[in-house]
């Protein structure tokens, strides 16, 4: 039996659950190709970032669930559950020296972009846009 590797991401309002399977760089979400799932192919390129920053462009299948936000805050959740993947693949494997985790943080897909929306405040017509002033 193949074994899978998981990994979680979030990004803004987005949760991304990744499997990560031994394959031939197939990437599915959720339920769709990748490439038919986002309209830019910036969304594409960036998700593959950390694939192609350790050489695993065609070593996995990736199947992504992505739940709520939009296509930047689900290429984002993506990018980093497929990081956290290749880490639990690279500790499983006992990785050497030149391990994925330096690579991947020198790049900085490991940590996680914490900027979330700002809530709207009372008085405001949104998190800081205040009422149009009348001098009369």
């Amino acid at each position: 039996m193949e074994k899978v590797y998981i990994g979680t991401g979030r990004r803004k309002s987005t949760v991304a659950r990744v499997r990560m399977v031994p394959g031939k760089g197939k990437i599915t979400v959720n339920g769709r190709d990748v490439r038919d799932f986002f309209p830019y192919e910036t969304n594409v390129m960036d998700l593959m970032q950390p694939l192609t920053a350790t050489n695993n462009e065609n070593t996995f299948d990736i199947e992504a669930t992505v739940k709520g936000g939009g296509f930047t805050g689900a290429t984002g959740a993506i990018r980093l559950g497929i990081t956290r993947a290749l880490l639990e693949y690279d500790k499983a494997n006992e990785g050497n020296e030149d391990s994925y985790r330096t690579t991947l943080k020198r790049a900085g897909f490991v940590t996680r972009d914490p900027r979330m929306k700002e809530r709207k405040k009372p008085g405001l017509k949104a998190a800081r846009r205040a009422p149009q002033f009348s001098k009369r």
